[in-house]
């Protein structure tokens, strides 16, 4: 059974730092990635990551501002955000990921539904 619990949002002024984390079980995929969801939006990718040697993907919008990184051991992802801004207010969730056919974007995997409650991010001006 697929289990995501995404936990570390909360309530920061902008320019703000936040560490959310996700901890992923019963889930089998190669690569995990953290995406967003703000009111009237549609879902969006963030970050993506593969388990075995950690290679990344960035969103064009949080690039040099957000890192993120995983626990194998732990079966863990975690995203750093830093410099946060006003527009990053969103719901975080985290799912399995696969690359677009392009190569230049990321996305949850198509088979994927077991999306966990996420975890809220509000950034004040």
């Amino acid at each position: 059974q697929v289990q995501l619990a995404e936990s570390g949002g909360g309530l920061v002024q902008a320019g703000g730092s936040l560490r959310l984390s996700c901890a992923a079980s019963g889930v089998s995929s190669s690569a995990m990635g953290w995406f967003r969801q703000a009111p009237g939006k549609e879902r969006e990718i963030v970050a993506a990551i593969t388990w075995s040697a950690g290679m990344k993907y960035y969103a064009d919008f949080v690039k040099g501002r957000f890192n993120i990184s995983r626990d194998f051991v732990k079966k863990t992802i975690y995203l750093q955000m830093n410099s946060l801004l006003p527009e990053d207010t969103a719901v975080y969730y985290c799912a399995p990921a696969v690359p677009m056919p392009d190569g230049r974007s990321w996305s949850h995997r198509a088979d994927f539904s077991s999306w966990g409650q996420g975890t809220q991010v509000t950034v004040s001006s």
